[in-house]
């Protein structure tokens, strides 16, 4: 399929596949006019590689992770490194549900009168 259709299919910008291609993430067959061409798969890999940047990977630490993926072959040091991203997003997770109970007791605060809170009106 051509850059164009993927990106369609995949939900990404054309830019995005480009980026991913220059960065190792993504490798594309070339016809006789230069045009590039990816196989099937390439959804499932875009998305994947999506997910992971949504969960705060760098391209680095994508590159770096891809071919165990691509092998699918886990190693010593894969799976630590899976391991301290996992631990990264836990805290992340854990800081988030922090700030939203500090948000929803200051929202009880300003819902209640008695409080001499006022409530910001658009």
């Amino acid at each position: 399929m051509r850059i164009g259709e993927l990106a369609t299919r995949a939900g990404v910008s054309v830019r995005a596949l480009r980026y991913y291609e220059e960065q190792g993430l993504l490798a594309a067959g070339r016809s006789g006019s230069g045009q590039r061409h990816y196989p099937e798969p390439a959804v499932d890999r875009v998305q994947l590689i999506q997910m992971l940047y949504s969960a705060g990977l760098s391209s680095k630490t994508i590159a770096d992770l891809l071919p165990c993926v691509d092998a699918q072959v886990s190693t010593p040091e894969s799976r630590a490194r899976l391991a301290a991203e996992r631990a990264r997003i836990d805290e992340q997770i854990t800081g988030l549900i922090r700030a939203r109970d500090q948000l929803d007791a200051v929202i009880a605060l300003s819902e209640n009168p008695a409080n001499g809170c006022t409530r910001i009106h658009d």
